[in-house]
């Protein structure tokens, strides 16, 4: 199944079953934001498809960020929880052993801007799933950590959905 058929099939289960709305965003959130669950689930792509639809299928938006939230902070704590538990050993795990420039790249993004890493880091790409892992490896404190974590969580669920649900209320206008 290529992408496109798994963005198409996706929204179309949360057109269909839309009490299930914020329960597919937190989970889809949640596998983007795994270290390694990352690089095979689309979930970017599908949770702004989901926003599109909070604003043309009157879903409620609150409860669907709030879910989304949740699963990418809990999706971070994990593989936060992960690079301490393995520490430098998760860098011999795949995909970390086949991107070394990448694991470099955020060493020194952590290095230099510290637990804020964490919350920079949510907003771009690759770097989402992998800052927190080697936040933890670098053994950063659990309360700087969360408290990055939970707030840039809040932040990227609603720049994420709030553009679709908003800007396709307003063309409806």
């Amino acid at each position: 199944m290529d992408l496109e058929a798994l963005r198409i099939a996706a929204l179309g289960f949360v057109e269909t079953h839309r009490a299930w709305t914020p329960l597919i965003a937190g989970t889809l959130a949640f596998c983007e934001s795994i270290a390694f669950l990352s690089l095979l689930v689309p979930a970017t792509v599908i949770l702004i498809g989901i926003g599109a639809m909070i604003g043309a299928a009157d879903l409620p938006f609150w409860p669907v960020v709030a879910a989304a939230a949740v699963g990418a902070a809990a999706g971070d704590w994990l593989s936060y929880e992960f690079g301490r538990a393995y520490g430098e050993g998760a860098k011999r795990l795949w995909p970390m052993r086949r991107y070394p420039a990448m694991v470099a790249k955020g060493e020194t993004f952590l290095r230099r801007w510290g637990a804020a890493a964490v919350a920079v880091g949510r907003f771009f790409g690759p770097a989402r799933a992998v800052v927190p892992l080697i936040a933890g490896m670098f053994g950063v404190a659990r309360p700087a950590f969360q408290a990055a974590n939970v707030l840039s969580a809040l932040v990227w669920a609603f720049v994420l959905l709030a553009p679709g649900a908003g800007l396709l209320a307003w063309f409806q206008d």
